[in-house]
């Protein structure tokens, strides 16, 4: 029998990846271990491995397919001591199977939701309870009818996939009296248009709202679509650069975060000139190392790098900041795992530095160093850059002197770090120069108040300005 092999789901919130190579051909021997493929998503290149045994019988997705959906069939392979001509039209069979499956409805966006209960579908209460043996949408969260998934209703309410109540509204068909073709009665796509054909009722005009009656809720704003956009602009002035993966992924997860996260922000100032001073002394004090590019220091220690521990060091002192917040329970983290924001060609990605309070700070540095360079390649392994409980995103080596970023879901908090620069500051009330960075904390105020913020805004000051402990 023939054995399909899938996109892998490479990371758990993966959805789709870009089969950037096939490391075989049809018509290869392969074991179990052996590396058949190379998948890009949206943060790293992964390499697949078989985990059967046989013979390529057929590569169904060609290198290059960018947008493969996880699960999606991408080859087949002939079982051991079975013939590769007849495994490939047995997966040909399996593919034509899988795609006449009737497709999942995408979630609909908020003001889709919005504009379906404006239409006279209200949402179920939110205690009720998904039909068994029904997917679950992302995180694990029962689907409600609202998008579009369950398909039937006791109480007599119609349910319909998003494009298939969209199509119905613009061509005025009343979508309860269409009859449902997909699962449990779901009303499709196809059904609406065989609708159309046979002149299905209309939908009844809306009733006009008694006099003095209160007026009905204004629908929620919609982004511009990109025909609005496009049409601001003269024709020939522009040119369109399609998103990459890991654009999109940026873009979901800002939303996400700005629009599920209650940010507020605390700023203060440190003075660097103590922590610059024994930067210097150790990395003058390191010992030297041999390679192939000769003799080298066995490390180099950058003010990030002490950034990152002072912020480690902070949160092991503060603990109750080191937290996540979820709508059951604080997470209350044991360790100090730092993610450092890192600029990457077409966006950014953030590795973590794991237990980095326990860490000293030259293995601090060289594995920042060594993580930055696989980030740019796209060589992390997911485990590197996925978790983590803060994030450190520094900007001074731009020269910015300050900036509010944006918390990493599942993160409470992130700093945002500017220049190090010579300012003239008031010491026993005289003016004097001194070296200062400005940093600024985001919290998520559902998990870190706001004395709770400042609280360790200030432990990550005293450690910056009295750096020598960071060493003990």
């Amino acid at each position: 029998m023939p054995i399909n092999i899938t996109m892998p789901a490479l990371s758990p919130t993966m959805e789709e990846g870009n089969l950037a190579k096939w490391l075989v051909k049809e018509g290869d021997k392969v074991a179990p271990g052996d590396v058949i493929a190379e998948i890009e998503t949206d943060k790293a290149t992964m390499e697949v491995e078989a985990v059967d045994e046989g013979t390529v019988a057929k590569i169904v997705v060609p290198e290059g397919t960018e947008g493969v959906k996880v699960n999606a069939l991408i080859a087949v392979l002939a079982a051991e001591g079975e013939d590769a001509s007849v495994a490939a039209k047995g997966g040909n069979g399996a593919a034509k199977a899988e795609a006449a499956k009737p497709e999942k409805a995408p979630a609909p966006a908020a003001d889709e939701v919005t504009a379906k209960q404006t239409e006279g579908v209200p949402p179920p209460a939110k205690s009720e309870a998904p039909p068994s043996g029904l997917p679950s949408a992302d995180r694990g969260a029962a689907i409600s009818p609202t998008r579009g998934e369950i398909t039937a209703s006791a109480d007599g309410r119609t349910f319909a996939s998003p494009l298939a109540r969209r199509i119905a509204k613009d061509a005025g068909i009343d979508v309860s009296a269409v009859t449902g073709s997909g699962p449990r009665g779901r009303v499709v796509k196809a059904d609406v248009e065989a609708a159309i054909a046979g002149g299905a009722a209309k939908a009844a005009p809306a009733e006009k709202a008694a006099p003095g009656a209160a007026p009905a809720a204004a629908p929620a704003a919609k982004a511009m679509s990109d025909e609005q956009v496009l049409k601001l602009f003269a024709e020939g002035s522009y040119e369109l650069v399609p998103h990459d993966n890991m654009r999109k992924t940026i873009a979901r997860r800002l939303v996400e975060a700005k629009s599920t996260i209650p940010h507020f922000y605390l700023t203060l100032d440190c003075e660097l000139d103590a922590l610059l001073a024994l930067r210097a002394q150790l990395n003058a004090a390191a010992p030297v190392k041999k390679t192939d590019k000769g003799e080298v220091p066995a490390y180099k220690l950058s003010v990030n790098d002490l950034i990152i521990k002072a912020m480690a060091l902070a949160l092991r002192d503060v603990p109750t900041a080191n937290v996540s917040w979820t709508e059951s329970a604080m997470v209350q983290h044991r360790n100090a795992d730092v993610g450092v924001a890192v600029s990457i060609p077409g966006g950014l990605i953030t590795p973590i530095i794991r237990k980095a309070d326990e860490k000293t700070l030259s293995v601090i540095s060289n594995e920042m160093k060594d993580m930055a360079a696989r980030a740019r390649n796209k060589k992390l392994k997911p485990e590197e850059y996925q978790g983590g409980t803060t994030a450190v995103s520094n900007l001074g080596m731009f020269g910015v002197k300050d900036f509010s970023a944006v918390i990493n879901p599942p993160h409470a908090t992130i700093l945002a770090v500017g220049a190090g620069e010579e300012r003239a500051v008031v010491k026993n009330g005289e003016i004097k120069i001194a070296t200062m960075m400005s940093v600024t904390l985001s919290t998520d105020h559902r998990a870190v108040d706001g004395a709770l913020g400042a609280e360790l805004l200030g432990a990550f000051k005293r450690h910056i300005e009295n750096p020598m402990g960071m060493l003990v």
